[in-house]
């Protein structure tokens, strides 16, 4: 099979994208709007680059009629967002908060969660998570015009709020203990609970 892009459908090249670029870790980024109202929503195109200063990407891509997500509005005007856990105890309702709600509704009422105040930015973090991460926006970069383009949202990690029970005995988060789950293509998930180790060459 051969896809060649610019004749191919954007929604066609996306599904292809997500079932091959596999397991992709999720962001379940908690927003607050200017008047005060809550956005709770997953993103699978969402990874960690960089310790010093800590900095993580995600992007909520334009939506399928080309408008902006609640998330992106949100960072715009605020500047901030907290990473919350995905873990294999909140994925259904991890999928819940990705319906598409009203800016005015939050997604704290779908899904029943129920948040903390953060440390070091005004953006509450979930309550019921094993670990968050508070971030401040360093950059914002639009990749591409129109649905399903990107808009990398570059974040530095302020503060790490890790629940010592994922942790092991040498105080490192153990995978055993998260149990996070993944994004796949099409409708399915994974658990990250099948492991094996290699040691990094010297």
């Amino acid at each position: 099979m051969l896809v060649d892009v610019k004749n191919t459908p954007v929604v066609e090249v996306y599904q292809m994208l997500v079932g091959l670029v596999t397991p992709r870790p999720i962001a379940w980024v908690t927003t607050r709007s200017n008047s005060g109202v809550i956005n709770l929503a997953p993103f699978s195109f969402f990874n960690v680059f960089g310790a010093n200063p800590p900095v993580v990407v995600f992007s909520p891509t334009l939506k399928r009629d080309g408008s902006k997500k609640d998330t992106l509005i949100n960072i715009e005007a605020n500047g901030e967002f907290v990473i919350n856990a995905s873990t294999e105890k909140h994925a259904k309702l991890i999928n819940l908060s990705s319906t598409m709600l009203p800016i005015e509704e939050s997604e704290l009422a779908l899904t029943g969660q129920t948040t903390i105040a953060s440390t070091s930015i005004h953006t509450p973090r979930l309550a019921d998570v094993p670990f968050a991460l508070e971030c401040r926006v360093l950059q914002i970069v639009p990749v591409g015009q129109g649905p399903i383009s990107a808009n990398l949202v570059i974040g530095e990690v302020l503060t790490l709020h890790i629940d010592n029970d994922i942790l092991d005995q040498d105080g490192c988060p153990d995978p055993r203990k998260l149990k996070a789950v993944a994004r796949l293509g099409n409708e399915y998930w994974c658990r990250t609970q099948d492991l094996f180790q290699l040691e990094r060459p010297s």
